[in-house]
């Protein structure tokens, strides 16, 4: 019996660790190819509450306004993309060319303002060392000048060869509105023939599950701006106070990068702190790095609190998917995997399926 219970274990252990490995494998890679018609079927799917709503009210069919909202959508989104890419990709294309300025100009002065107060302080302790010392300034210094401007050189290439990706991804994002079109103008049929597919106890899981998704997201893109708000007011009242110029709209631009995980308020602050000490500007630095903990600080202890209040899971327990969601299919993950267990949590709760008690 005791065996008969160890080869059940392992017979289903091996089951579910495949078939979270297929899920992972088809996830990883399979997203990549279907991003377009994933993302068109779901922005289809969030688009059909309105647009059920406006028939109703304006007494035309939906899938007129369907059409509709799915036009006023991509057209809003595509200008504001368009408008913060072009001055993000002018920005750092300036910065870029102005590196090896910035390097003369204020970075190699700073060095040498170090360099004469050590070599200062050598000379009254070992004299005979200035010489070695300045052989070793000079060295740094040139390969320091030479790393700036190969710097800006690579730098320059990869901006011109992102820029050469960009017809592949104009024909994901072409194909993607495409696809909205044909969704959300036949979503009932689309539907209902999918669910014809399956037994009627499927269907009402995957509707469960459909609705659930979907309010989810709702909630989640909730969270993240009350989030960006929070971090917004931070950053205004922190620039205010230290007296940085353009405060209001320079707290907005981060505020809106800090949703990103790569990028974050540290990918913005941190440089233009290193710039302001470097400029000798040490008081500006300190209260740069000030706010970037105070905001580092509030996000780690809000965001979890707010994330998963809104989806139902525990501060710790939606913490701990962000974390294994970012590290295993990076921004997906980071929103999916809390999703993913609030929906499991949703599940279990309303006996659709039994995982835990």
């Amino acid at each position: 019996m005791e065996s008969e219970k160890k080869r059940g274990f392992i017979i289903n252990f091996v089951y579910y660790a495949i078939i979270l490995f297929m899920v992972y494998v088809t996830i990883k890679y399979g997203f990549s190819m279907l991003s377009p018609f994933i993302l068109a079927f779901a922005i289809a799917s969030l688009l059909k509450r309105p647009s059920r709503f406006l028939a109703r009210k304006l007494k035309i069919s939906k899938r007129v306004t369907a059409i509709l909202l799915v036009l006023l959508f991509y057209s809003t989104m595509g200008i504001f993309i368009s408008l913060l890419g072009f001055k993000i990709f002018i920005s750092l294309k300036d910065l870029v060319l102005a590196l090896p300025t910035i390097y003369a100009v204020h970075i190699e002065v700073f060095l040498h303002s170090i360099f004469n107060d050590l070599k200062e302080a050598v000379g009254r302790i070992e004299p005979s060392l200035l010489h070695t010392l300045g052989d070793f300034f000079n060295q740094f210094t040139q390969s320091l000048g030479q790393f700036v401007s190969t710097l800006s050189i690579s730098a320059v290439g990869m901006i011109s060869n992102y820029a050469t990706s960009l017809p592949a991804l104009f024909i994901k994002g072409l194909l993607m509105v495409i696809s909205t079109f044909f969704i959300a103008a036949d979503y009932e049929e689309l539907t209902e023939f999918v669910y014809r597919q399956f037994p009627k106890k499927v269907v009402v899981m995957i509707k469960k599950i459909q609705e659930y998704v979907v309010g989810t997201l709702f909630v989640c893109i909730r969270s993240y701006a009350i989030i960006m708000g929070i971090t917004f007011v931070e950053l205004s009242l922190g620039f205010l106070i230290i007296g940085v110029d353009n405060a209001i709209q320079i707290a907005f631009i981060i505020s809106v990068f800090d949703i990103i995980p790569i990028l974050g308020t540290g990918g913005i602050i941190i440089p233009w702190a290193i710039i302001s000490t470097i400029q000798g500007n040490y008081q500006l630095a300190v209260g740069l790095l000030i706010i970037y903990a105070i905001v580092i600080v509030v996000r780690y202890i809000v965001e979890p609190r707010i994330v998963g209040r809104q989806i139902g899971l525990h501060p710790v327990v939606a913490l701990i998917s962000m974390f294994v969601g970012l590290q295993l299919f990076g921004i997906l993950g980071l929103f999916g995997f809390p999703i993913l267990l609030s929906l499991l949590r949703y599940l279990n709760d309303t006996s659709t399926i039994k995982l835990f008690k």
